[in-house]
């Protein structure tokens, strides 16, 4: 795929005026006042991997609405005391998997809470253990689409800010010292949590999904945005309501209200997520310490490993283990 969006020097300046719900405030308040009613974490218990350096934990916490919401948490086995923690979202269809497939924030130290995703695990990866009560059928993206309290990212997001909640309730953790980190989809989680959470330590964000969806969806009919398309294509009515529902999740909105240190990847042949959407959020982006690395040549891949590489570094100068 050669190179479809705007030109490096269009982005980097690329910052639209896309309308926001007056009550944006203050419907996450109220969201998250009533998930914060219950405490975060449910139940945590030690679980067998086969893995000498690492320990892991089976953890359940309460997400949106009180749901129980799965994940794997983990730190390098005989290190004590508080480590800065990572907490990481996966991707769009994924669940949290198998505990031994995500190692790489454990071997750099950090303590390490990947967040299972509600109603998704289905399409990629070794699956996912938290159902989505309130909604079933159709895909992720469209579930709830008519309206913001029913939708299915309004819960979403919820237990991604709830995440943060349970792990700084662990014990071994630095509360002080929490970061968001996920690519796609997982990236627009991050995003998000690092607009709700004031004090939230340092947001890595790749490839962000959930951004500037009316500019998405005009340039891409991969999915998950694509998805959107195939619904209105058959719900030719339901115009309003879905651009109105995805205005109260999307990922410029949110990161207007971000303040933590924010390291971002995007690549400029991306058709999943297209650049330009990405750049509108990191544009857009509140905290003034901010760092933005492009790939030319690469698609939702970004700079893969590479980019990787960097974000260690990155994050090790926020967040020394």
């Amino acid at each position: 795929m050669p190179q479809f969006d705007l030109p490096l020097p269009e982005l980097r300046r690329y910052a639209p005026r896309i309308a926001e719900p007056p009550d944006l405030d203050a419907f996450w308040a109220s969201t998250l006042g009533d998930a914060r009613s219950v405490p975060p974490v449910v139940s945590a218990a030690r679980v067998a991997t086969g893995l000498r350096l690492v320990d892991t934990w089976d953890v359940t916490f309460a997400g949106f609405g009180g749901d129980p919401v799965r994940a794997w948490f983990s730190r390098p086995a005989g290190v004590s005391g508080a480590l800065p923690a990572v907490v990481e979202f996966a991707g769009y269809g994924r669940g949290r998997g198998l505990p031994h497939e995500r190692l790489i924030w454990v071997a750099a130290g950090y303590a390490h809470l990947l967040m299972d995703n509600r109603g998704q695990g289905d399409l990629f990866g070794s699956g996912g253990d938290t159902p989505d009560p309130h909604a079933g059928g159709l895909q992720p993206v469209t579930r709830g689409i008519r309206s913001p309290h029913d939708y299915h990212y309004r819960r979403l997001i919820t237990d991604a800010v709830r995440a943060v909640d349970a792990v700084r309730a662990l014990p071994g953790v630095d509360p002080a010292r929490v970061a968001a980190l996920g690519n796609s989809q997982g990236g627009g989680l991050a995003l998000a949590v690092a607009g709700l959470v004031p004090d939230l330590a340092a947001l890595l964000a790749t490839a962000p999904f959930l951004c500037h969806f009316e500019r998405a969806v005009a340039l891409t009919d991969a999915p998950p945005y694509g998805e959107i398309a195939q619904y209105l294509a058959v719900h030719r009515d339901a115009g309003d309501h879905v651009w109105r529902t995805l205005s109260y999740v999307d990922g410029v909105h949110l990161a207007r209200r971000a303040r933590a240190p924010g390291h971002f990847g995007a690549g400029l042949r991306d058709t999943v997520c297209p650049p330009s959407t990405v750049f509108a959020a990191y544009n857009a982006y509140g905290g003034a310490d901010r760092t933005m690395h492009t790939y030319p040549f690469n698609g939702h891949e970004g700079g893969d490993a590479v980019h990787v590489r960097r974000q260690l570094d990155w994050l090790r100068s926020k967040l020394s283990p």
